[in-house]
């Protein structure tokens, strides 16, 4: 393995490490809040939906390249 791709990997990782731990860290703070019913299933929805725009995105620019048309941008 190159160094130039155990440096990327050991700062990608140290990225998520770090923000893993602020996420932990906002969801101690805020443990006393309730969320209603009607906000959990919001949220739900809100990370659902989020995904599948995400996935379609992804679907899209899989199909693109191998259809070709990505050919005439490069």
């Amino acid at each position: 393995m190159r160094i130039s791709a155990l440096l990327l990997i050991l700062s990608l990782g140290a990225m998520l490490a770090g923000a893993l731990y602020l996420a932990w860290q906002v969801w101690s703070a805020y443990a006393d809040v309730e969320i209603s019913s009607a906000g959990t299933l919001f949220m739900v929805l809100g990370v659902v939906l989020s995904m599948l725009v995400g996935g379609g995105l992804m679907a899209l620019v899989f199909y693109s390249r191998r259809r070709g048309f990505d050919d005439d941008a490069a």
